[in-house]
């Protein structure tokens, strides 16, 4: 395993982590805190050190699950961010009060057994909570407490990246995969510029980019990749990183083929670790395979010009002008 340094926390993490909003389970499936607790163990010896959760994955077993996992090895020097506030209902901005954070910091404490948080994230908030300052001078104050050793956001849109920027905040959580590249257009320079650090979710495109998928796959019915596909529950970005299921199956596929790999996950997991402003990227795992696969990646050597341009041109004939101006 390679580590980087995620931006001015200085932390140095796994360059490949572990998401955790399937921990202990796969999409829609019950909690089992033994599944969970191998997961992490699994993880953690293929150098993994850096874990990314929230408090509603699991209606809150995930952040519980690592802290107990924690507890149980002080000695291990892991890194986990945690993220809040999109359990608020209604989610609006009116909800992103002094209290409402404060009792989320407070509850996530409690649930990751420590006494101050490595990092906390805003949870894809709406887009009017990155222009109430004082959203952001809680944050602060939290920090300054001691209850928190960093803050930043997890964001649907690259604007709500950018104004991020006008804040303290030590890392950006962003959706960044072969199928959504926009964020190397402009905001990689900038978050480089004010040492922000860069967390990749959704990199596989919630499994599309296996290119295991084909148009006959059926999902669970509790599976978001079944019920969200058209952004029904939360945004469409979310789920197939947004594109149109069909067409993601064809591009994988066609992409596989151009690349001449039977592990399009790993290469995809490669593509984006060759933009050096990626901190760490966080792909979910439900089994030993899938942690050995993803964190096999840091492994896999650089892509050559001309796979960095069979991605690209996948990139502008499928999506483009579909995804780059939604996002």
């Amino acid at each position: 395993m390679n580590y980087r340094t995620l931006g001015k926390t200085n932390y140095k993490v796994s360059e490949v982590s572990l998401g955790t909003w399937q921990l202990g389970s796969k999409w829609g499936d019950p909690f089992d805190e033994t599944d969970a607790m191998q997961t992490l163990e699994e993880a953690y010896q293929a150098g993994v050190n850096f874990f990314d959760t929230a408090d509603g994955y699991q209606n809150g077993n995930s952040e519980k699950a690592i802290g107990k996992f924690l507890a149980a090895h002080p000695e291990r020097q892991i890194y986990v961010s945690t993220k809040c506030g999109r359990g608020i209902e209604p989610h609006s901005i009116s909800n992103y009060s002094k209290a409402n954070i404060e009792q989320f910091v407070d509850h996530s404490l409690k649930n990751l057994q420590t006494d101050s948080l490595d990092l906390i994230l805003l949870h894809c908030p709406p887009t009017d909570v990155y222009y109430k300052k004082e959203v952001f001078d809680t944050l602060d104050a939290l920090k300054a407490a001691g209850k928190i050793k960093h803050y930043g956001v997890s964001v649907e849109r690259i604007e709500e990246a950018i104004k991020a920027l006008d804040y303290d905040v030590s890392a950006v959580e962003i959706i960044f995969n072969i199928f959504r590249q926009k964020p190397a257009d402009l905001f990689f320079k900038l978050a480089k510029q004010h040492n922000v650090g860069t967390i990749i979710r959704v990199p596989l495109a919630s499994g599309l980019l296996t290119g295991k998928y084909t148009l006959e796959t059926k999902f669970g019915k509790n599976d978001h990749r079944n019920f969200n596909r058209d952004g029904k529950a939360f945004d469409k970005g979310e789920t197939f990183a947004g594109v149109d299921y069909a067409t993601g199956v064809k591009a994988a596929n066609e992409l596989k083929k151009q690349l001449g790999t039977d592990n399009l996950a790993q290469t995809a997991l490669r593509w984006i670790l060759m933009f050096d402003e990626v901190s760490t990227i966080i792909p979910g795992a439900s089994n030993a395979n899938q942690i050995a696969s993803n964190t096999g990646a840091a492994d896999l050597p650089a892509l050559t010009p001309e796979q960095m341009k069979i991605a690209q041109n996948i990139y502008q004939k499928y999506f483009e002008p579909v995804v780059k101006y939604r996002w």
